[in-house]
């Protein structure tokens, strides 16, 4: 009984990290740059992306400014000092991999870069950009 009962709680617990991975993973660069790219009506513009990304639209912040440019190397939060991963999803193979963080991240971001919610064409902009990095 006891083997049984602990082969049943190690199959539980790789299931539920079967199930975490899986849904840490359930999409990739490539289709957040569609589905924002769908969303903005138009396909995103690797230069507009760039341009957006590196100015401070008026603010004290660039998407730049704690994520560096490029953003292909560990950035630094402008106010915190804290580490942040690559940005790029070429040298980040988990970046844009979560739907849940990417609508986060680009909610509290845009809101600290811009002031607002950034619209769907300035989202597949600047994933555009990223994905373009290699």
């Amino acid at each position: 009984m006891k083997n049984l009962l602990a082969a049943l709680f190690a199959s539980l617990a790789l299931s539920a990290a079967l199930a975490a991975a899986a849904h840490a993973a359930d999409t990739s660069p490539a289709q957040q740059l569609a589905h924002w790219s769908a969303q903005a009506g138009t396909p995103g513009n690797a230069a507009r992306g760039q341009t957006f990304f590196n100015s401070r639209h008026g603010g004290e912040w660039s998407c730049a400014s704690c994520h560096g440019t490029p953003p292909t190397a560990e950035g630094k939060h402008a106010n915190t000092g804290k580490s942040i991963a690559p940005l790029a999803p070429a040298f980040n193979a988990r970046a844009f991999t979560d739907s849940a963080k990417v609508d986060k991240w680009f909610r509290r971001n845009c809101r600290d870069v811009v002031s607002r919610e950034c619209s769907p064409a300035e989202k597949a902009d600047v994933l555009a950009y990223l994905n373009s990095l290699k």
